[in-house]
């Protein structure tokens, strides 16, 4: 996806994040694990190139109340000084089918002209707009996660369902979605650094797919990274959760679910989830969870994919293991013998 952005370089920046959307703040928790970077090296400009980064964040700030609120209200007055992203963490309810008028869902700090709670929907209004790029921090954000799913009594939406399609912000681009349940820390981070750079004037444009995520996070499925994904295409499935061999049979949907993490691990390259024993149930995909319910039974068409196999896996399996067998033995030259056996012929043979 290309969209054109501000060519003005930005050499100071805000990042107010708030995690008041339906939420369990796993995402934040989840980022302080970051390495690459991690979030202490862009606060403190040890990353080469990138604006200096003022973070307004509930979870790692030392600031309380109104000092923590300040930033936020200063952005939506148009006050703050220089230009800032707008990161958002959790679903977005719909504030609009309250049976009480005064009722809400979710609120963020109160108003100082009612003295009243101010919803996050109020919140997003007045910032999004403003905001040199909005990023939504998680599944629950970007697609609406575990509290939009079907019954739930809020409404809720990711953030592009509330601000629309077409919305984009003041540095000319749309919502950049990255998911995850939690989010992996380092696809976060990196995406970050991206916009950083580009705000910077020292990057292009933050390439995206159809559904806003990074593509280079987001372009390949969790089995295209798997270290279990030649047990697939062998036919050679796990029956029970203890087995290194692929898990289709007992519930991971890797083989149609876009994520990075059999590939990068959780942190450090170490996890994630199908590497260290755990199914895929799909968290990084906008139908999650109800297109990915019930958790643990076997994905639909997994049944006729492993069938299909039935006949093609054992016997490419059979086949490797002869040709294993033979290339696991060592030439029969290889002896102390008397004799030299290897088929060595000497161009000048003596005489």
């Amino acid at each position: 996806m290309s969209t054109q952005a501000s060519a003005t370089a930005v050499e100071e920046i805000h990042i107010l994040w708030t995690s008041e959307g339906m939420s369990c703040d796993g995402d934040t928790v989840s980022v302080t694990a970051a390495s690459l970077p991690s979030i202490e090296d862009v606060v403190l400009s040890a990353v080469p190139g990138i604006p200096k980064v003022h973070l307004h964040n509930k979870v790692l700030a030392y600031e309380t109340g109104e000092d923590f609120l300040r930033p936020f209200f200063q952005a939506a007055n148009g006050e703050l000084g220089a230009p800032f992203i707008f990161v958002v963490e959790g679903s977005i309810p719909n504030e609009n089918i309250h049976s009480d008028p005064d009722g809400f869902w979710t609120a963020m700090g109160n108003d100082p002209e009612t003295g009243k709670p101010k919803t996050l929907n109020r919140w997003i209004d007045e910032l999004a707009p403003k905001a040199w790029a909005v990023v939504a921090i998680g599944t629950c954000a970007a697609y609406g996660g575990i509290h939009a799913m079907a019954g739930n009594p809020t409404g809720c939406m990711g953030l592009v369902d509330y601000l629309g399609e077409d919305f984009r912000s003041a540095g000319g681009l749309p919502v950049i979605n990255v998911p995850g349940c939690p989010v992996q820390p380092d696809n976060f981070m990196e995406t970050l650094l991206w916009v950083l750079h580009q705000a910077a004037g020292l990057a292009p444009t933050i390439p995206l797919d159809d559904q806003l995520r990074p593509q280079w996070l987001f372009g390949k499925t969790v089995h295209e990274g798997c270290d279990r994904a030649a047990y697939y295409e062998q036919a050679d499935f796990a029956r029970d959760y203890n087995s290194p061999k692929c898990q289709v049979k007992i519930g991971c949907w890797g083989p149609v679910v876009n994520c990075n993490v059999t590939k990068r691990g959780w942190m450090d390259g170490v996890g994630g989830c199908p590497n260290v024993g755990g199914v895929c149930i799909g968290c990084t995909m906008p139908g999650f969870p109800d297109k990915f319910m019930p958790f643990m039974d076997e994905p639909p068409g997994g049944s006729l994919s492993s069938a299909l196999l039935s006949v093609y896996g054992p016997f490419v399996r059979t086949m490797r293991s002869i040709t294993n067998k033979t290339v696991n033995t060592e030439p029969k030259w290889r002896h102390p013998g008397e004799k030299l056996t290897t088929g060595y012929q000497p161009r000048y043979p003596r005489a």
